[in-house]
This record gives C-alpha cells, sequence and structure tokens, in this order.
C-alpha cells in the first residue's frame, strides 16, 4: 500500500493534519506513506515516525526568483520536484488541503484513489475537480483537526486517539537548555513563553499590554518569560521590552519549529494571538481561549479600521486566565 498525503501549509494546519497521519499509520502499519508538503513547515514532518517519505515543495521560493538571475536553477529544482512527485503510483492520494495549489499537484501525481472533500467547503477553489473520490462536505464550524478526522473516516481510517508525535529529538532539548542557560535560565520553576506577533493586523494585540502582562507575570509568579517569533519578529520583541521594567528574554529568529517546540514542552503554558478558534485555535481542554466578544467578533478580515475585538482584551483577563491554569 503506498499512500500520499497532500497538506503542503500552513504551520497550524499540518500541526492539525498530524493526528489523521498517525491514524493512517495504525489503519495501515505495513503502508509506505509520504507527505508533500512546502518548505515552511516541512521540518514538523521531516523525521516523523509514522512517515516514510517527505517531498518538500519550494513553491513560494521558485515563483519569487522566477525572473531573477537563478532562474534557470530554479526551473531545474522545479523539474525535478515533478519528477519526484511523479516516480510513484500511489494507491491512495488524499487533499487535506482542499486548495487550487495541492489539486494542480494531485492532477500530476500518479494515484490510483485521488480523494478529498467534494464541493461544497470554504475556500476550497474548486480543489475537487482533481479528484476521483469525492467525499461529502462537513460543517465548516467543525474544528479543522475533525475535519481532517472525518475524511479518512470517510475513507474507511477510523481513530478516536488525538496524537501529534511531532519528532522532536533528544538532541534538540539539549540543544533548547543550553540556549536557556545561555540566558541565565536554569531549572526555572516556572517558564512562560509569549508568542506576540501574527502575520494579520488583526491578530495583534497592543505591545504595551504585552509589556505589562510579563512584568505582571513576573512580579506575581516569579517566572521566568521568553518571547518567540521568527527573525522579522525581533524589532517587535525589542519594543515591547523597552517598556518592561523586569527582565525577559527575546528568542526571536533564534528557535527552529523543532527547537520551538522543545521549547515549549518545558513551558506551564504560552500566550499567543490568534483569531477564529474553534476552528483552528488550540485543540482539547488544556487552554484557554480569550475572546471581547464584539458581535462582528470573528471576522477573518486580515485588516480592520478599529481592531475593538484585541482592543478590549485587557491584561487583567489575561493574567485571570494564567491564574486559572496555574492553580
Amino acid at each position: 500500500m503506498k499512500i500520499l498525503i497532500v497538506k503542503l501549509s500552513a504551520i497550524g494546519d499540518v500541526i492539525h493534519t498530524l493526528p489523521s497521519l498517525n491514524a493512517i499509520r495504525k489503519h495501515y502499519p505495513d503502508a509506505h506513506i509520504t507527505w508533500l508538503i512546502e518548505e515552511a513547515a516541512s521540518s514538523l514532518v521531516v523525521g516523523h515516525e509514522a512517515l516514510n517519505r517527505v517531498i518538500i515543495s519550494k513553491r513560494k521560493q521558485w515563483i519569487k526568483k522566477v525572473f531573477g538571475p537563478s532562474c534557470l536553477k530554479n526551473i531545474k529544482e522545479a523539474y525535478q520536484f515533478i519528477k519526484k512527485l511523479r516516480d510513484t503510483e500511489y494507491d491512495l492520494i488524499i487533499d487535506f488541503q482542499g486548495l487550487l495549489k495541492s489539486g494542480i499537484l494531485i492532477a500530476l501525481a500518479k494515484g490510483k484513489r485521488k480523494a478529498g472533500f467534494d464541493k461544497g467547503m470554504e475556500h476550497m477553489e474548486h480543489s475537487y475537480i482533481f479528484l476521483n473520490e469525492r467525499i461529502p462536505p462537513v460543517n465548516m464550524d467543525n474544528h479543522a483537526l475533525l475535519r481532517n478526522l472525518m475524511l479518512i473516516n470517510a475513507l474507511g481510517i477510523k481513530s478516536k486517539e488525538i496524537e501529534y508525535k511531532i519528532p522532536v529529538s533528544d538532541h534538540t532539548r539539549k540543544f533548547i537548555d543550553s540556549i536557556l542557560v545561555r540566558h541565565g535560565i536554569k531549572s526555572p520553576e516556572l517558564l512562560v513563553a509569549i508568542n506576540p506577533v501574527a502575520k494579520w493586523e488583526t491578530k495583534l494585540w497592543d505591545n504595551r499590554k504585552f509589556a505589562l502582562l510579563a512584568d505582571r507575570l513576573i512580579e506575581k509568579y516569579n517566572t521566568s518569560v521568553i518571547f518567540t517569533g521568527s527573525h522579522s519578529d525581533k524589532s517587535t520583541m525589542e519594543n515591547i521590552m523597552s517598556f518592561m521594567s523586569k527582565k525577559a528574554v527575546n528568542l526571536a529568529g533564534k528557535t527552529t519549529l523543532k527547537t520551538l517546540a522543545a521549547l515549549y514542552e518545558k513551558t506551564r503554558f504560552v500566550i499567543s494571538t490568534d483569531t477564529g478558534p474553534w476552528r483552528t485555535g488550540p485543540f482539547g481542554s488544556k487552554h484557554k481561549i480569550l475572546r471581547s466578544g464584539v458581535e462582528c467578533s470573528p471576522c477573518f478580515k486580515r485588516q480592520c479600521s478599529t481592531i475593538d475585538c484585541m482592543k478590549q482584551i485587557s491584561v487583567e483577563q489575561v493574567l485571570d486566565a494564567a491564574n486559572s491554569i496555574l492553580s
């Protein structure tokens, strides 16, 4: 049995697909399972115990440099990628992405069964036209993780367990330990990570509020606070920390996805921004979701003239949520 999983992006969506991967592996213990993924999220699945192979698409890089000096090199890389995609005839290809970009790659891939949701799912971009096995759509208000499980359930793959098994090695855990020690954090009794930056303007909380929140956590709980994010987020973290009276650590740009996972393993909790929590937010019961409850929220818009939904969330609300977890 040869299976191809197609989930190209984004990081959170890939994580929400991992339980389905583990369910597929349990159902087909001897299958050869390949995952087709874009470069940004690839480290989440490379080395995963349930996978035999990972094929990485550098689509964004190829498009960005299509007219640049490395044009010929990119064309050759793209050709080799397509060749690799087509070197196997799969018994089953599963489209977890449901977008045009995944549909085109599924059309290029060789497969006897090409399965995914039929028309009727939000934001599908007509991806169903590339499938020969179309699963009836499900309610989009189901969490993304559950929608993935519903998809494979319709294919006869049953699972009630939620397992991620992100491939974090002992070497990676030791590496993050060394980073913490380098910043003066040695076996902290309480470690809290704050991830304050998002790509959408409508997901952002005020930097001064993050600063006050971090100070209050340190004062009240004697915690060590670490700010996490990408290299481009570094200046935002520095701005937040400039408003603080207490000391915190800025690890923006200093972690990979796997070292970040190792870091989060060590924290008591993570405070992060997001929107639309019932669809794509944290799954399970070990979390608190804070919303202001304004009538238009969530709107799923990238820009807003007021962003009242975020402005109305207070530092005290976040502290109360933290206290309920700690107690």
